[in-house]
């Protein structure tokens, strides 16, 4: 006799709202450099009343969900690419007037493939940061990083060396990356948590990612398909 695997549960199933409405929010306020409150007083233009706090709920909640989706199906499109190239970078973060550091991997085409947050800046970390990519997408063709000396040393221990690229402005795909997130930090006022900022800054760079067109490199036409594509499978994500 057949079995049949149950279908998993709807993460939807416990609220009142519509799946339509609560992509909206998360969309809406990750996306876009707005407050919770703004975020509110756009929904109740358009006939939604929504409380601030359930748009941090919602987020909180749905954001990661929604990110692991997206995730999932690039790293998936993009495995095994024989020409995929690799930047690496990180830039300071200032949490409670402490310095931290946010690590990014991005890839030839501006998309964000990791982001992770330390205190610290040295080998161990860059190694940990490259271990992760290199599991979660596989191996590229090229790996361009700044002078930093951790990154050539995590490379000697992974056996990557020969892949690395050190240029003076050959690193700008990656920096020319945290444009959008620091205008979303400050919208959002800075960060309070060390917790958060990672949360948050994964969340973002996934859904930034899926929304990133490239706008400035084609035509109308070709832009407005683009959208909608990603519109439409924006809306279906955990359904």
């Amino acid at each position: 006799m057949r079995r049949y695997k149950p279908r998993s549960a709807s993460p939807f199933r416990h609220f009142n709202s519509s799946p339509e409405v609560i992509r909206l929010v998360v969309m809406m306020y990750v996306r876009f450099p707005l407050s919770l409150r703004n975020v509110e007083d756009l929904l109740f233009e358009r006939g939604i009343g929504v409380s601030h706090e359930t748009v941090r709920h919602w987020w909180n909640r749905f954001g990661p969900l929604f990110a692991s989706d997206i995730r999932r199906q690039r790293a998936s499109r993009m495995r095994g690419f024989r020409h995929w190239r690799w930047h690496l970078d990180e830039v300071y973060v200032k949490i409670n007037g402490e310095t931290h550091y946010l690590w990014r991997a991005v890839d030839h085409e501006g998309e964000v493939l990791e982001s992770y947050v330390t205190k610290a800046r040295d080998k161990a970390v860059a190694l940990r940061l490259m271990k992760k990519a290199l599991k979660r997408h596989g191996s590229p063709q090229a790996i361009t990083t700044d002078g930093l000396r951790s990154y050539g040393a995590a490379m000697d221990e992974l056996g990557n060396r020969e892949k690395q690229e050190i240029g003076r402005y050959a690193n700008n795909r990656v920096e020319n990356s945290y444009l959008p997130f620091r205008r979303r930090e400050r919208a959002m006022l800075r960060f309070r948590q060390m917790r958060s900022l990672q949360k948050f800054a994964s969340i973002h760079a996934n859904i930034y990612n899926h929304f990133s067109l490239e706008r400035h490199l084609v035509d109308r036409q070709t832009y407005k398909l683009r959208r909608s594509a990603a519109l439409a499978e924006w809306q279906i994500l955990a359904s």
